[in-house]
């Protein structure tokens, strides 16, 4: 049974940096690509950054480009994301996930095994 569980997340003020993990077990890790999600209160999922079963290819959604760094960790089976320069709208919860295949995706039906999420709270 394949298990992610994430954790960093916490409250933050406007400006600071948290780092989430993903903790991966029950298939090879190194095999597929991994993505990260948020959903705030009211809205949709959304695509936050995705990377391939190496970590040599990213995507991210425009909203967190240049400030959330995706990477991941094949010996240690997880994934990381960096997150810089918070703002008030980075407010949700965050979910890791893990793709079918071996490449980077940006669809949810790309994705098969989700973590709980683990939320994170930016203070204006």
């Amino acid at each position: 049974q394949v298990q992610l569980a994430e954790s960093g997340g916490g409250l933050v003020q406007a400006g600071d940096s948290l780092r989430l993990s993903c903790a991966a077990s029950g298939r090879t890790f190194s095999n597929y690509g991994m993505g990260w999600f948020r959903q705030a209160p009211g809205k949709e999922r959304e695509f936050i950054a995705t990377l391939n079963w190496s970590g040599g290819l990213t995507r991210y959604a425009d909203s967190v480009k240049g400030r959330f760094t995706i990477s991941r960790d094949n010996a240690k089976n997880t994934v990381y994301l960096q997150m810089n320069s918070l703002k008030f709208e980075d407010t949700a919860v965050y979910s890791c996930a893990g793709a079918r295949g071996s490449n980077y995706y940006l669809r949810t039906v790309d994705y098969v095994y989700w973590g709980q999420g683990t939320q994170v709270t930016v203070s204006s």
